[in-house]
């Protein structure tokens, strides 16, 4: 065994379940960009277009944190209509309470 630490897992496990893995990555990786970019944005309805202008320009690294957090938003999107489809593929909804659980987290997600 070539791992760190032996852990159980079940035998029908695949690639398809890291999705909530990378879900947890992406929530992380928006909340932490978007903090470092609400540092440096203004609010009024003159200053908001130059202070996305000067965060891309003057900030450093600044056009990466912004372009990491405008992709991270499809890129999160993305994992969790492929999340879903797992679930659906593989007869999670049947239960219940996750099912729910799961929807609800959605509808949050999206609002």
């Amino acid at each position: 065994n070539n791992s760190l630490i032996d852990l159980p897992t079940p035998s029908n496990i695949s690639t398809w379940w890291n999705f909530g893995s990378l879900l947890g990555i992406c929530l992380i990786t928006q909340i932490l960009t978007g903090l470092l970019l609400a540092a440096h944005y203004t609010a009024d309805t003159t200053l908001a277009f130059s202070s996305i202008g000067h965060t891309c320009r003057n900030v450093q690294y600044g056009w990466l944190i912004r372009n990491l957090h405008a992709n991270g938003a499809s890129f999160f999107f993305i994992c969790i209509y492929l999340h879903i489809g797992r679930g659906l593929y593989y007869g999670s909804y049947l239960y219940k309470e996750t099912w729910n659980t799961g929807i609800i987290l959605l509808i949050t997600l999206m609002a």
